[in-house]
């Protein structure tokens, strides 16, 4: 074994990345991606950029989308990670290195925004109207979050959720122990006023809020996938949404938020958006 696979595994020992256990079978692939592995060992702590306009360190933000998109639960330090991320890469005609790049990260940022009607609605620069009041049914008092006040979803979204909710409380101790665990804290939102908020607070950069909001519809949540302390449970700063990606709760969401019909918005963990149920 080379010192580059002792130190890729040393990492994952850490239990950043999944625990000493998971070493254990994630370098199946061997001295073939160990120099690839430790490439990945340091840049997911080290890599400098700003995929999102923002400075950040590393991409360990998004580690479980791209373990989702891989098929594997290997963590990025591992050989088997480097593998089956040089497949993927091959698959969407990219130089299969087994190395994450900036490139990389740009085909995963394309593949999942596709999976957006509502972005690719804007990229047709149509913006959707919002769905007529009787479409539209209230939350219970437990299913809002107490940071933030909504009121009303579509009422597929509205079911929809409260599936998931149902199913993440029976799989997963953490949810379960923690009501606010998966609350909403944003729904429906009127678009005359949410545009009137982002061109008050400046900040209408469709990243963090947008003139045509997808909250418009009906169909998009904010689900409380918890809050690092110090932080609104909405913040953009690296940190936040890196603690937010490490916990169980958001795990749980992009391994089975599918299932029920949701997808994610890879820049914000909370932000989740109903497009039908699978079969549906």
């Amino acid at each position: 074994m080379t010192v580059r696979t002792l130190f890729a595994i040393l990492l994952v020992g850490l239990g950043l990345f999944g625990g000493a256990a998971r070493a254990q079978t994630c370098d199946r692939s061997g001295e073939a991606w160990s120099g690839q592995a430790f490439a990945n060992a340091v840049s997911v702590y080290s890599l400098e950029w700003a995929p999102f306009g923002q400075a950040e360190m590393g991409w360990g933000a998004y580690v479980p989308l791209l373990q989702h998109e891989l098929r594997t639960d290997c963590g990025p330090t591992t050989p088997d990670f480097a593998a089956a991320l040089a497949q993927w890469q091959g698959r969407y005609a990219l130089t299969a290195t087994g190395v994450f790049d900036q490139a990389t990260f740009g085909v995963l940022k394309g593949v999942l925004q596709e999976r957006r009607p509502f972005v690719m609605a804007r990229t047709r620069d149509e913006c959707p109207d919002p769905p007529p009041l009787p479409e539209l049914g209230y939350l219970s008092a437990e299913e809002e979050h107490a940071d933030r006040l909504t009121r009303l979803l579509r009422r597929d979204t509205l079911a929809a959720y409260r599936d998931m909710v149902a199913a993440a409380r029976r799989d997963v101790a953490e949810t379960r122990a923690n009501p606010e665990l998966l609350q909403i804290f944003s729904g429906f939102r009127d678009p005359e006023a949410d545009a009137a908020r982002c061109a008050e607070q400046r900040n209408c950069d469709g990243v963090r809020r947008a003139v045509c909001s997808p909250h418009r519809t009906g169909a998009a949540v904010d689900l409380f996938v918890g809050q690092l302390e110090g932080f609104e449970v909405d913040s953009t700063a690296p940190a936040a949404r890196l603690a937010l990606t490490r916990g169980a709760t958001y795990r749980w969401l992009v391994a089975n938020a599918g299932r029920f019909g949701f997808v994610p918005y890879l820049y914000e963990p909370w932000h989740w958006e109903f497009v039908g149920r699978p079969g549906g």
